[in-house]
């Protein structure tokens, strides 16, 4: 996509569109069922120092070190088809997929997201999100630190970014300053944050679920305003 857009849409996936702490939710009950409490808290410790190492979660890659510790434990196995097939589409949060549509009407819509190079597009695709964006999906190491791939890949004059992480949120607007409209959804562990949420500069919009930002006039984000038009409801 070379020719420069008015507007483009760049939409996180876990808390975003995805409700993720549900997933996490699933998996850790998966876990304690199949394999106990101890292999469940052990894999979870694997998990959080991998993502204090990485900067996001890889499952699969905690799965392969909890592995190397219990090299006959052949069960575990099994860990991976769950993970690998969960059902992420029943995880999208309600009206998530309609906000992806209006904003296609109006400008391109792009999925970035941080994550692994396997579980994160598996869940990207088997969620159907890739296929409501017709295939514009980013997925970085950082993707705050991938700005200017993002503008090479992706040019225009303005973007909105819809993401639950205030840091991610203040980091972007640092960046590219007013060219861009960020967007919080209090949705998810870091989006409910209080704390997390007064620890960065506020987001230019703030609203308590995704399918809140169908009530918007995607006009005035063209134009570089955020206000709500008072006339419009979102069904609910």
């Amino acid at each position: 996509m070379n020719a420069e857009n008015r507007i483009v849409f760049l939409v996180d996936v876990d808390n975003t569109l995805l409700d993720n702490d549900h997933i996490q939710g699933d998996i850790r009950a998966h876990l304690e069922r199949e394999f106990g409490p101890a292999t469940r808290d052990r894999y979870w410790k694997i998990l959080e120092d991998l993502f204090a190492e990485l900067g996001y979660r890889d499952y699969l890659g905690a799965l392969q070190r909890y592995r190397v510790e219990h090299p006959r434990d052949i069960h575990l196995l099994s860990m991976s088809s769950f993970l690998v097939d969960y059902p992420f589409a029943n995880r999208l949060y309600p009206q998530a997929l309609d906000v992806l549509e209006q904003f296609r009407r109006v400008g391109p819509t792009v999925i970035l997201s941080d994550g692994d190079v396997v579980f994160q597009p598996r869940k990207v695709e088997r969620s159907g999100l890739a296929e409501a964006v017709d295939g514009h999906v980013l997925i970085y190491i950082h993707k705050e630190r991938a700005l200017d791939d993002v503008e090479r890949r992706y040019p225009a004059e303005r973007y909105v970014l819809v993401d639950d992480k205030p840091r991610i949120l203040a980091a972007v607007k640092k960046v590219w300053g007013s060219r861009v409209i960020t967007v919080l959804p209090r949705q998810g562990q870091y989006g409910r944050d209080a704390k997390a949420v007064a620890s960065f500069a506020a987001p230019d919009v703030t609203v308590e679920r995704i399918g809140d930002l169908l009530a918007y006039d995607l006009r005035n984000f063209v134009a570089g305003e955020t206000t709500i038009p008072q006339r419009t409801k979102v069904p609910r």
